[in-house]
């Protein structure tokens, strides 16, 4: 269950209403980004895509811009800012299992990204010892690894791979400021959005179908009759 907190941090000299995300400008004495997560940048329903390629075992930007860095990447580290796990047949692969991540990246950007199948076990894996110690997966840092799996049931052996999930604590002051965004946020994929999805657990996830409007559902392309 997603409950929404008081998300002020403070008010300026003008008695302006600061998020815990938002600074103010010491001289003009205007709210600018905090400067150290920077500003957020997202176009509602549309964060930017990444991808975990389960047959090559790399992580990538829409689908064409392998992530770099020491591990050639086989590993992509994130703090979740909202997430859903789900059962739903979306981008013609059929009916999954999912778990559909949202986080900042290091441009400081609202992104998104999709594991199914034996990733999604891991994941479970993982929210259960974050249970126990009362936290959840927005309290820490992830670390996702693309492991490598060999299937010698079929010749020539199948190679794919799968992700596994390590993690840290986050940075409270990091951490608080990023709920607070993902709580004032609609944060969600329009691309991966049906009204048929079996929702298992969610958190900080917007879905226009719970609490629709004539806005709302134009925008995800359902039109209303008059």
């Amino acid at each position: 269950m997603n409950t929404q907190k008081n998300n002020t941090g403070a008010t300026n000299q003008n008695g302006l209403e600061l998020k815990l995300y938002q600074k103010v400008n010491e001289t003009t004495d205007e709210v600018v980004a905090n400067p150290t997560v920077g500003r957020y940048k997202y176009l509602e329903g549309h964060p930017r895509q990444y991808r975990f390629d389960a047959k090559e075992g790399i992580f990538n930007i829409n689908g064409t811009e392998k992530l770099g860095g020491p591990s050639n990447g086989r590993a992509l580290t994130f703090q979740p800012i909202a997430w859903r796990i789900f059962t739903d047949n979306i981008l013609n692969m059929g009916t999954k299992n999912w778990a559909e991540i949202f986080f900042i990246d290091d441009k400081n950007c609202v992104s998104a990204i999709l594991f199914h199948g034996y990733s999604v076990d891991n994941i479970f894996r993982l929210i259960e010892p974050l249970f126990y110690d009362d936290l959840t997966l927005a309290d820490v840092v992830i670390t996702a690894v693309a492991e490598k799996k060999e299937n010698t049931k079929i010749q020539p052996k199948g190679v794919y791979y799968i992700a596994t999930f390590s993690y840290k604590l986050a940075d409270p002051e990091e951490t608080a400021a990023l709920k607070a965004f993902g709580q004032e946020n609609k944060i969600f994929r329009q691309e991966t959005l049906t009204d048929i999805a079996n929702i298992k657990t969610a958190y900080n996830y917007y879905n226009p179908f719970l609490n629709p409007t004539e806005e709302s559902l134009t925008e995800n392309g359902i039109h209303l009759l008059n």
